[in-house]
């Protein structure tokens, strides 16, 4: 019986340049279609549902000691600080941190939010027409009752601060009910949104559950 021949190298090479830019186009056209699908409401809430259900800890040990400070100040549980900081902009990597809407800084916070909204200039959404230095201005906030705070005593209060930012962030949530408890609440009252609600409650949980690894995961060295 005679031997059948396998393939020669020379062919497989040649295969593997013809199929090479089949295998390309179809990787492709796969990107495209997916980003094409996640428009699609049902299945973009499917895709951010499960990259929620798959999230793993991922709080910067380098934020922990100033969610906790704030905490200490407001009475606000730091695992929502850090629940917050995680949807508003990914622990500050969202670039800019300025949102289409108006929002600025490492929290989040309309303008009118931050400054007042007795601010003349406060309606609508509250991005107000307030200007650059009575938005940093403690003065200006403490007159029209906003709830920016000047964390670091350097004479501004500042949402592209980050302690700033913090310290803010607790001090509307505290006022909004998070210090008595009423978490949900708290967290409807900084964005009206059941779906930002059920965002931000499953990274607390997610923080509250792992409490003990993230202490000793972030323990100082003796």
């Amino acid at each position: 019986m005679k031997k059948q021949k396998g393939i020669s190298y020379k062919t497989k090479a040649w295969m593997i340049v013809l199929l090479l830019p089949i295998t390309i186009t179809v990787y492709i056209l796969a990107i495209i279609g997916w980003k094409e699908l996640v428009k699609i409401p049902v299945v973009q809430e499917w895709a951010e549902s499960f990259q929620l259900s798959t999230a793993k800890l991922d709080v910067p040990s380098e934020y922990i000691a100033l969610y906790k400070e704030a905490e200490k100040n407001y009475g606000v549980p730091w695992t929502l600080l850090a629940a917050h900081h995680r949807i508003e902009t990914r622990f500050s990597t969202m670039d800019p941190l300025l949102s289409p809407a108006g929002a600025e800084g490492h929290m989040q916070f309309m303008p009118c939010t931050f400054v007042g909204w007795s601010h003349p200039s406060c309606s609508g959404l509250g991005k107000g027409n307030i200007p650059d230095e009575d938005k940093v201005s403690p003065a200006v906030i403490e007159k029209y009752g906003g709830y920016g705070v000047d964390a670091n005593n350097d004479g501004k209060a500042d949402p592209f601060d980050l302690e700033d930012a913090i310290f803010s962030a607790a001090n509307y949530l505290a006022a909004s009910g998070a210090a008595d408890g009423e978490i949900e609440k708290a967290i409807f009252n900084y964005n009206h949104s059941e779906k930002y609600v059920e965002d931000v409650l499953h990274f607390y949980n997610l923080y509250e559950s792992q409490l003990k690894e993230i202490q000793a995961a972030y323990a100082p060295n003796k």
